[in-house]
């Protein structure tokens, strides 16, 4: 019995000693409680919305108040005509746009009043539930004015009219497939270059790389090209099954599509490359990179969950993952038919993360080799 108590409590200082078990045993599930805790949510808060309203009349202006004072929306752009509807959808700043016909009030009087919401269908569950939010709201509005008008006036009525934009359908593979591309191309290039690397540092033959005529930037070059073909054999296959299987749209131009899906992989290989130099061996880099990766790019992206609903400090983590931006581009590439003129802040940001990680990488990859 004593020989038993004593095997278990070395067992117990083994593990206490070990920072990566209390990581694994510890960490993760307190990471895991508080990122599902604030980022599970069937609720959408803040949602961003654009209002044409060339009446700018007492009943209009209070419907707008009582939409934004809900918490479900937030005004991000006041329009002045119809065609400035489209634009504000293709930037990706707005969710639903809301379109006030000429003489609201009036024709609210008359029990004739019109109300349109557009919702941006690219996602489909989000653009739902907003207009689902938005016409609770307005049913609420009808409600309190029957109240108060009484018997005396014409029971003020609206007609409510909903419109999806780019998928009119509301087919779930429209977000689906970009957010899957975003995430396969993140593994593939990140955790296999991570994985390759470290693999030839826990074999011990590193060295022998190292004593060959080819430099360290030749072989970081010759460890990352296969993946960096491969991986675009996943983004070719990944987009035509979308196109031809789930009838994704192409919309937009493919030569830009290519190119930022090439970029967004530089991102994902200089992570890679950056992992490897700080992990020991295979399984602490596919660790790292699962946890530092694959969890933030399917929770914090945008990609399954809306980053409106998001606590402010996960929505400026976000704002950190190359990931959030690439769904966004892919998105506006495939679905709106956008051109460079509209995504060129996603490019830059994507563009300035992979220079940052490369040279970080590059640095932390040539003091560990010296």
């Amino acid at each position: 019995m004593n020989r038993l108590s004593a095997f278990i409590i070395k067992e117990f200082r083994h593990i206490l000693r070990d920072r990566r078990t209390l990581l694994i045993l510890f960490g993760m599930p307190v990471a895991q409680v508080l990122l599902f805790g604030f980022v599970l949510t069937n609720e959408i808060k803040n949602a961003s919305i654009a209002v044409l309203d060339p009446s700018k009349d007492t009943e209009s202006i209070a419907l707008t108040n009582q939409l934004v004072s809900s918490g479900y929306f937030r005004l991000e752009r006041t329009l002045s005509s119809i065609d400035e509807i489209d634009a504000a959808f293709r930037t990706g700043k707005i969710k639903m746009a809301l379109v006030f016909p000429p003489g609201f009030s009036a024709a609210m009087e008359r029990g004739e009043a019109q109300l349109q919401f557009i919702g941006d269908a690219s996602d489909p569950n989000t653009a739902t539930t907003l207009v689902n939010y938005a016409n609770a709201i307005v049913f609420d509005f009808q409600r309190n004015k029957l109240q108060s008008a009484g018997a005396t006036s014409v029971a003020p009525v609206i007609n409510v009219q909903s419109r999806m934009r780019y998928n009119p359908e509301q087919k779930g593979v429209f977000n689906f497939v970009p957010g899957v591309m975003t995430l396969i191309l993140m593994l593939v290039s990140a955790m296999m270059t991570s994985i390759t690397i470290a693999r030839e540092k826990e074999m011990g033959t590193m060295e022998v790389l190292l004593v060959s005529p080819l430099k360290p930037i030749q072989i970081i070059l010759g460890k990352t090209a296969p993946y960096l073909a491969l991986t675009l054999v996943n983004a070719l296959v990944i987009i035509l099954l979308g196109i031809f299987v789930f009838g994704m749209p192409l919309l937009g131009s493919v030569v830009l599509l290519a190119a930022e899906c090439v970029l967004y992989m530089f991102v994902a290989l200089s992570l890679g490359i950056f992992i490897s130099t700080k992990a020991k061996d295979q399984m602490t880099a596919m660790f790292m990179s699962a946890l530092g990766l694959m969890m933030p790019t399917m929770l914090l992206s945008g990609f399954i969950f809306p980053r409106e609903s998001m606590p402010v400090p996960l929505q400026v983590v976000g704002s950190f993952i190359p990931a959030t931006w690439f769904n966004s581009i892919i998105k506006g590439i495939m679905i709106k038919g956008v051109g460079f003129g509209y995504i060129w802040k996603q490019t830059l940001i994507l563009g300035g993360m992979a220079l940052f990680f490369l040279v970080l990488s590059l640095r932390s990859f040539k003091d560990k080799l010296e």
